[in-house]
């Protein structure tokens, strides 16, 4: 297993994301529990991109509960359909928020949140849990971040 993460000072976000993969695929094949993985994911995006928040919320019916996180005080329930975590859940689709200001009925769980993202892990056509990641910049994610998340979180999928 990796001791210390590897990253080259200087890369784009692809190039990060590129470099990341691998040592996240690495970390996740020796381990075989979920939350031990979940954090593990969740502080290895912290620190290869010092996003503001980033962190877990595991399905329980209609609910996600707070999972593994790096970051402040998160809200720790959300029903499916309320928020950006809880709408990507009942959607089972990833949502980019570039302004959450302008989100309609955004839980504001930090007032330093400017931006966010919300990949869900769908398994059997059921949201089994979600990573959010939230940024202190405005417009700081896109469709590379969800492609290259969507890929990280999948990881996780063969816990469920």
């Amino acid at each position: 297993m990796a001791e210390t993460l590897k990253l080259t000072a200087g890369l784009d976000r692809r190039g990060r994301y590129e470099e990341l993969l691998p040592q996240l695929q690495a970390v996740i094949a020796a381990e075989d529990d979920l939350i031990a993985n979940m954090a593990n994911m969740a502080a290895m995006l912290k620190t290869a991109f010092d996003f503001h928040w980033v962190g877990f919320y595991r399905a329980q019916g209609q609910l996600l509960i707070l999972g593994p996180f790096q970051g402040p005080l998160a809200c720790t329930r959300i029903d499916f359909g309320r928020g950006v975590c809880g709408t990507a859940a009942a959607q089972r689709q990833s949502i980019i928020v570039p302004d959450v200001e302008q989100f309609p009925g955004h839980i504001a769980c930090s007032s330093l949140s400017r931006s966010e993202i919300v990949v869900p892990l769908v398994v059997d056509g059921h949201t089994r849990l979600v990573l959010d990641v939230d940024s202190d910049q405005p417009d700081d994610f896109s469709e590379l971040d969800a492609h290259f998340l969507a890929e990280m979180v999948q990881l996780l999928a063969r816990h469920f």
